[in-house]
């Protein structure tokens, strides 16, 4: 996830997505992945202090602040590069989990009051940004997955 002052998706040159200040968020569904895991994401993008308050310390939430969020579906996130030449995406879910767990967290965030604008699913995106800080952080929820197993 990246706090941006402005993202945009473009898809076969028509923009699907565009945002002002607030998260861009790039969103990879693993193996494993499921309900809890994307409820804990929604949970944690909401409610995460990563905006600078008056004094310029991290502790506002986009919650807080009513900043947007752009949400991108990566597959490309789950590579694994430790072998070979080529990644490897197995660890990618299949994609109509994917697909579904997505929407689950977009529904999500909508729920708690967020406005959310995404990219399209499957689809060939430029994804053009500027990041604001800059400020980027991985949000894994793969802790939760070991609990849960």
């Amino acid at each position: 996830m990246q706090r941006v002052l402005r993202a945009k998706v473009t898809v076969a040159g028509v923009p699907t997505g565009e945002i002002g200040p607030g998260l861009l968020v790039l969103c990879c569904v693993m193996k494993g992945d499921g309900p809890p895991q994307a409820d804990w994401m929604a949970d944690k993008l909401v409610h995460l202090r990563c905006f600078e308050d008056a004094a310029g310390k991290m502790n506002l939430s986009a919650l807080e602040l009513q900043r947007p969020i752009l949400l991108v579906s990566q597959f490309t996130l789950a590579a694994d590069n430790k072998k070979g030449r080529r990644p490897s995406f197995d660890r990618a879910a299949d994609p109509a989990l994917a697909q579904e767990l997505l929407a689950r967290v977009r529904r999500n965030l909508e729920s708690a009051g967020l406005v959310v604008h995404e990219g399209r699913f499957g689809a060939e995106m430029l994804v053009e940004l500027a990041n604001d800080g800059p400020v980027t952080l991985i949000l894994d929820s793969e802790a939760l997955t070991q609990v849960a197993t």
